[in-house]
């Protein structure tokens, strides 16, 4: 009665509704896991309890137990960093070298572009070395996690050598269009309206020195009293360890980057293959697993960080190991968020959601045919949105849209990349998605602030993209849309800074 229908949808959105209404993340996750376990078991309450116990948060801890372990890794590091005096002394830096706020936040945007390999190396990584920065330019939690945000998922999307172009790589790989995934994914770049004209808007934010939304709140608290609005117990304190330099936080950050890298590559294959270089490189990110990839890194990281500190005596091995326990408290909240996130997913899988939509969008397909992409795109950030993951939602769509277009119509590029901007889009509006979750544990900001800071930001890129598939499905000429949007979007700030401003003289 439930499964397959528009019942499947129902717990995510019960938990979205109730965490934005709450402000609170974890209860509203588990009432919407509880709701979800409900309807798989139509009622019945053993039942419910043994989906939510197994098929929900023993199998999610199960199935990301890599994730988990790169946070804990990543949290000692940050500790280590923390306790040597190198984040003071990386702050002391940044507030003599990066003048003005717009400097801190164009340089978090700028880190966040160049790290485009994995979308939760980037979040915890930018968030690492960028929050002395930005907390020194007075730039509030809730700003950095929107940046670190905007910038992860979106970047993965159109870089070509990603754990993200491999995922759609895969998808599409296995479908018989006579494209290869990889070709699918490239072609589609120029068209990704979302991720192409939410940089227009961080820019154009950043540069106009303005903010609307819950998000002015903030950054106005952050300028005149300080108030940062950090997670609570979690901001970067000065230790008074006046040993550090900034050195000390960026080798270690480097060798991370450096060794996450290889072993990104080293899981995808790279050093088994004996063909072409290029080809190599791109077939391992194609093929890499950055679950095991990414804690493979951290550990090793970890154990030069370690070494490192103790032999610039910085600090001593009791206090090198008194941070183990620090960063593995700093992440428990981030993981159990992402333990009920992925347990909500399983519920909204097991209800069949995937079949619901494709059957909507096999009934939108017979009718307005060049709209189709603007539908796709829409569908697309719903699906996202409800069920926080974007993998999942262009694995669901792509082969629903192959089958829709004809393979040599441009409309299946375009259809292909609305799906891809959408499924970006959703993830990222989303309370319960992985990397909006990751983002607050990077930037150290209560999750729900993140969400709710964003969340008018991302829904102004979303509408005009959705103006842009409109027209693209009828010009399909890719340059000109995206310099349509472009202009679109500088001029929607500029409206958005004129009324801002217009309320501030009523006041």
């Amino acid at each position: 009665m439930f499964v397959n229908t528009a019942w499947a949808l129902l717990p995510p959105v019960i938990a979205i509704v109730l965490a934005l209404i709450s402000k609170e993340a974890y209860s509203s996750l588990f009432i919407g896991i509880l709701v979800g376990a409900f309807l798989v078991a139509k009622g019945n309450p053993v039942k419910a309890v043994d989906h939510i116990v197994n098929d929900g948060m023993v199998a999610a801890i199960a199935d990301n137990a890599g994730i988990f372990l790169f946070l804990i890794l990543l949290g000692i590091i940050v500790a280590l960093i923390s306790a040597s005096g190198a984040s003071a002394a990386f702050g002391h830096w940044a507030r003599e070298h990066i003048r003005t706020r717009a400097g801190a936040m164009l340089a978090t945007f700028v880190l966040g572009v160049l790290i485009f390999i994995d979308d939760y190396f980037n979040c915890l990584t930018v968030g690492t070395v960028m929050r002395p920065v930005t907390d020194s330019h007075k730039v509030s939690r809730p700003k950095l996690a929107y940046l670190i945000d905007a910038t992860a998922a979106p970047i993965c999307m159109i870089a070509p050598v990603s754990s993200w172009a491999a995922a759609v790589s895969g998808v599409a790989n296995d479908l018989d269009n006579g494209v290869s995934g990889i070709q699918l994914f490239i072609r589609a770049i120029p068209y990704n309206f979302y991720s192409m004209l939410t940089f227009v808007f961080i820019i154009g934010l950043i540069m106009m020195r303005f903010d609307y939304g819950s998000m002015k709140k903030y950054e106005e608290l952050a300028e005149t009293t300080g108030d940062l609005s950090a997670l609570e117990g979690t901001e970067d304190e000065d230790t008074g360890n006046s040993k550090g330099r900034v050195l000390d936080m960026i080798i270690p950050v480097v060798v991370l980057i450096v060794l996450c890298t290889i072993a990104m590559i080293r899981v995808g294959g790279f050093y088994s293959h004996k063909s072409g270089y290029f080809h190599d490189l791109l077939g391992s990110f194609g093929n890499t697993d950055s679950y095991a990839a990414l804690p493979w890194g951290a550990l090793i990281t970890l154990v030069f960080t370690i070494v490192y500190m103790c032999a610039r005596k910085v600090i001593k091995f009791k206090e090198a190991m008194e941070c183990i326990q620090k960063g593995f408290v700093a992440m428990i909240p981030p993981m159990v968020i992402l333990t009920l996130a992925f347990s909500l997913k399983a519920m909204t899988g097991a209800l069949g959601a995937d079949v619901f939509v494709h059957n909507v969008m096999q009934g939108a397909s017979n009718h307005l045919y060049s709209l189709l992409p603007a539908i796709i795109f829409l569908v697309a950030v719903l699906l996202a949105f409800a069920s926080g993951t974007s993998w999942g939602t262009f694995g669901i769509l792509i082969p629903i849209v192959t089958a829709i277009f004809d393979p040599s119509s441009p409309l299946l590029i375009i259809g292909i990349s609305a799906c891809l901007a959408g499924a970006v889009c959703g993830d990222h509006c989303s309370p319960i998605s992985d990397t909006t979750i990751m983002s607050s544990a990077g930037a150290q900001c209560e999750h729900i602030n993140h969400v709710s800071t964003q969340l008018p930001y991302a829904l102004s890129v979303a509408g005009i993209s959705f103006i842009m598939y409109i027209i693209a499905g009828y010009a399909q000429n890719a340059i000109v849309c995206l310099i349509i949007g472009a202009i679109v979007t500088i001029a929607f700030l500029f409206l958005m800074r004129s009324m801002a401003g217009r309320r501030s003289v009523n006041k």
